[in-house]
Order: structure tokens, then sequence, then C-alpha cells
């Protein structure tokens, strides 16, 4: 465990990664997000968003308890991500993962509820993310709380960017 954070490297059980494959042809590209067929129904999308993060920015680190979030890095722009296992009854708990994603590694990475996330632009163009959670944000109709646990600006944070 680093002294710093509380967390060891390694890979975090229930946190998916998949690569996003790039179909080209004289009109450009095409790559699918995620497909139904391909889904567990309990992490299938129930909205989505895209995200511009500007070089050296970074969102996060946040978690969610009841949310996962299925989240797809292709590009202009490079990412780090950056992944902590908080949930207790987990056997990697205790664990940080960092990956990185974007133009240079299309990645689809499906964060689970618990896991602390965070992903900084690590490009020099501003970047695009794709993001399909599988509960609404706010709820149906906006009127229930954001399922959200920020971390950006606690003190002592063990869920430090470098």
């Amino acid at each position: 465990m680093s002294e710093r954070t509380g967390f060891a490297k390694g890979k975090i059980h229930d946190v998916t990664v998949r690569p996003l494959a790039k179909y080209l042809d004289e009109r450009g590209w095409l790559a699918e997000l995620f497909r139904s067929d391909e889904t567990d129904p309990q992490t299938m999308p129930a909205m989505a968003y895209l995200s511009m993060t500007q070089p050296g920015v970074a969102r996060g680190p946040h978690e969610h308890v009841d949310q996962t979030d299925w989240f797809c890095f292709i590009g202009p722009a490079n990412f780090k991500v950056y992944l902590w296992d908080a949930r207790r009854d987990s056997p990697t708990f205790g664990i940080r993962q960092t990956i990185y994603a974007g133009v240079d590694a299309p990645l689809a990475v499906i964060v689970p509820p618990g896991v602390v996330h965070a992903y900084k632009n690590i490009g020099t163009v501003d970047g695009i993310v794709f993001n399909a959670p599988n509960r609404l944000y706010a709820g149906e109709g906006k009127k229930s709380p954001v399922d959200e646990i920020r971390h950006e600006e606690v003190e002592g944070s063990p869920f430090c960017l470098d």
C-alpha cells in the first residue's frame, strides 16, 4: 500500500475495460460503444451524455452509491483514468488502478458503484468522453438527489491525482 494514499496498485474487481474497435472506410470511422446483446442487464445504460475536457484538466474524483458509469474514451485526446476500490466487501478493496485511454487506445471503461474514479486529459487538444450510466441523473424527471459523492476538494483525501 502507498503511504500517501492507503491504496495499493493493481486491477480492480468488477471494473471492465474493453477495447473499442474503430471500423475505417473512405468516409472516416465508426466505433460501437455498447450493445445490448453484450451488456449485463444491471449495467444497461439509462441515459447517455458527452463531455468535453480541456487539456490538463481533471474530472473527479467521485463515486456513486448505486450508479454504474460506462465511459468511452475515443479521442481526439488521451486520458489518464484513475480508479480506487473503496468497496469494503470487494476482494480488491484498497487497490488503485490507472488506465490510459483515448485516441491512442480507444477503450470503454465500466465503473461499478463504490469505485472512486477520475480522469484527466493528458493530451494537447480538447477531449471528448461519452458516458452511458445505468441510472438517470437526479432520477426520473430530475426530482431525486444526485447519486454522487465528491472527493475533489476534501482535505487529506486518499484519492490523489498525479
